[in-house]
């Protein structure tokens, strides 16, 4: 297939540097959106009177039927062809004759593929929220199951207070609400139309850039045409909301995988989402977990190859921006795997109530309400905390938990302890006390979920 641009050359490019120019490896992916992105195009010029409108309409229809036999299978892509823009206007001639080659007039392959890269990364946005919405209803829906299950909440990595696995869950409920709300923000800000800035500086021809930009859904134009075919920010800031939601994936699954291991042992995974040793058969190994924890450093490299890649180019396009797409693609894609996998996980695996709650029973979680209770008695908070400190010395010495002293050996540090003490230690009950907005208790709780149902209806 004849390149686009081979009027200017006397000679072909040699077969290496070819390959390594192609990008229809790549952008071959976007064939739909670039068919539909020309089919508006020749709408527009049929409109303007810059094609006659039986051009457009045939024109239309050819674009049409490649994108129809693209799909059904009739059409294979040549992977010969430079690029995707390049196969399809190459079909298109092979089709129509002369009229074919009508279809590129007022328009470069710049904004071309910044109109296609645009459009498929907004339908890619939609899959990925929808991907969202469904692991956090997932997570909403295990912590309702777990209001009541009691565990330890760690700082450092360290146990600290009692809270519930609902309420640990929720955290990350809100994190993915977060997530979703960035791609929200990364999509109005690209949902503008490149289609029209032709190289660089525009067209000659009357066209309508409006027209285009309303016919493939874009809320406005872009306004500078340098900017249109320069601007990658968008893939910029989708790779980076990205690698936040992988990071947020990352920290989930660290958690996954010390709760399904034997020291834990707070969850265990479905076999359906787990494998075995080879040589060790007792073995029930995270791997999907482990997984999306280490494709996070690839997206992770992804951004900061789009980032080092954009950094030192001079407006307007440059070739360097062939990369974006390979980066790009590869995050939305490992992205979504990542998403539905760890969903299918979550959704399947067994908590284990009973040995969360033993664990939560050991390690002096409830010391921060022994000392609450001598300040509710009239104690200064930095005195309680010292005198509960001493308590918790004196446990580890005679291997005790605080609910197992007697009274006189509490009364031996404070005469305001008195009998109720144990109710205040008792794990359920400092869970229950616990009524700030936001906390572990089970009314606090459930107002959570509502919001995150509430927010989730509005993305």
């Amino acid at each position: 297939m004849d390149k686009l641009w081979t009027g200017r050359f006397r000679k072909p490019l040699e077969e290496a540097a070819n390959d390594f120019n192609s990008s229809i490896a790549v952008d071959s992916r976007m064939f739909r959106e670039d068919i539909l992105g020309s089919i508006a195009h020749v709408h527009m010029l049929g409109k303007q009177g810059i094609v006659s409108s039986q051009e457009a309409e045939t024109l239309a229809a050819g674009l049409a039927g490649i994108l129809a036999d693209i799909e059904s299978g009739k059409l294979e892509i040549d992977f010969r062809a430079e690029d995707i823009h390049s196969f399809v206007e190459g079909e298109l001639t092979l089709r129509l004759g002369d009229t074919g080659k009508r279809l590129h007039t007022a328009r470069s392959r710049n904004d071309q593929v910044a109109v296609d890269t645009r459009l498929y990364i907004k339908a890619r946005i939609a899959k990925l929220t929808e991907a969202l919405k469904t692991l956090i209803k997932t997570v909403c829906d295990i912590a309702d199951k777990n209001k009541d299950t009691i565990m330890a909440g760690y700082t450092h990595l360290q146990m600290a207070q009692p809270v519930t696995f609902a309420e640990h869950l929720l955290a990350y409920a809100y994190m993915f609400l977060r997530d979703a709300s960035r791609l929200r923000d990364c999509k109005a800000r690209m949902d503008y139309s490149p289609l029209g800035c032709c190289a660089l500086a525009g067209t000659t021809f009357p066209i309508d850039r409006r027209m285009t930009a309303r016919e493939l859904g874009f809320a406005d134009i872009v306004k500078n045409s340098m900017d249109g075919v320069s601007d990658r920010d968008y893939c910029v800031e989708l790779a980076s909301a990205l690698s936040i939601i992988m990071m947020h994936l990352s920290r989930f699954c660290e958690e996954i995988i010390l709760w399904s291991s034997w020291e834990f042992k707070y969850i265990e995974l479905d076999d359906g989402y787990s494998t075995g040793s080879s040589i060790m058969p007792q073995k029930k190994n995270p791997d999907i977990a482990e997984l999306v924890r280490g494709k996070t450093g690839r997206v992770y490299g992804n951004l900061i190859g789009l980032l080092t890649m954009l950094k030192g180019l001079p407006l307007a396009y440059n070739k360097d921006m062939q990369e974006d797409k390979e980066a790009l693609f590869d995050s939305v894609d490992t992205a979504l795997s990542c998403l539905s996998l760890f969903n299918g996980m979550l959704s399947t695996m067994t908590v284990l109530k009973d040995n969360m709650e033993r664990a939560a029973a050991k390690g002096f979680i409830n010391a921060t309400d022994c000392a609450d209770y001598l300040v509710k008695k009239g104690m200064p908070f930095r005195t309680a905390y010292k005198i509960t400190g001493g308590l918790i010395a004196y446990c580890i010495e005679k291997k005790k938990a605080l609910e197992e002293l007697s009274l006189q050996e509490f009364q031996e540090y404070s005469n305001l302890f008195e009998a109720d003490i144990y109710a205040a230690l008792d794990l359920k009950v400092c869970v229950a006390g616990r009524i700030s907005e936001g906390g572990p208790s089970a009314p606090s709780v459930e107002a959570q979920i509502r919001d995150c149902s509430e927010k989730l209806s509005e993305l």
